[in-house]
C-alpha cells in the first residue's frame, strides 16, 4: 500500500523558514517524480514544485525563487524548503506522486503551513 506522509509545517514568523518532508511507504520513491502542491485557505491547489527522477526541478511563478525541493533516493523521502517565508504563503502544503503507468495519483495528508506577519 502506497502512503504520503507530509511534516515539517507549523507556525512562523515572516522571514523565517521552514523545510517539509514528504515520507513515502509502499513505493521506491526514487523511481517517481513527486509535486509539491499548497492550498491556500479558501483556495484551489497549486502547484508549487516538482522534483524528477533524476533530480531535475522546476518551480511555478508564486515561489520566486524562494522555494527548493530535493531528494533523498536512500530514505525514501523529497522535500521542501522554504526560505523568506511570506504571509500569502500560509497553506496546506501536499505532495502528490502518480503511479508508474500514470494511472493514479497519491496525495499525502498535508502539513500545515501558517506565517504571521
Amino acid at each position: 500500500q502506497v502512503q504520503l506522509v507530509e511534516s515539517g509545517g507549523g507556525l512562523v514568523q515572516a522571514g523565517g523558514s521552514l523545510r517539509l518532508s514528504c515520507a513515502a511507504s509502499g513505493i521506491t520513491f526514487g523511481l517517481y517524480d513527486v509535486q509539491w502542491f499548497r492550498q491556500p485557505p479558501g483556495k484551489q491547489h497549486e502547484l508549487v514544485a516538482t522534483i524528477k527522477t533524476k533530480h531535475a526541478r522546476t518551480y511555478t511563478d508564486p515561489v520566486d525563487g524562494r522555494f527548493t525541493t530535493s531528494r533523498d533516493d536512500v530514505k525514501n523521502e523529497v522535500y521542501l524548503q522554504i526560505d523568506s517565508l511570506k504571509p500569502e504563503d500560509t497553506a496546506v502544503y501536499f505532495c502528490k506522486t502518480t503511479d508508474l503507468l500514470g494511472r493514479r495519483d497519491y496525495w499525502g495528508q498535508g502539513t500545515q503551513v501558517t506565517v504571521s506577519s
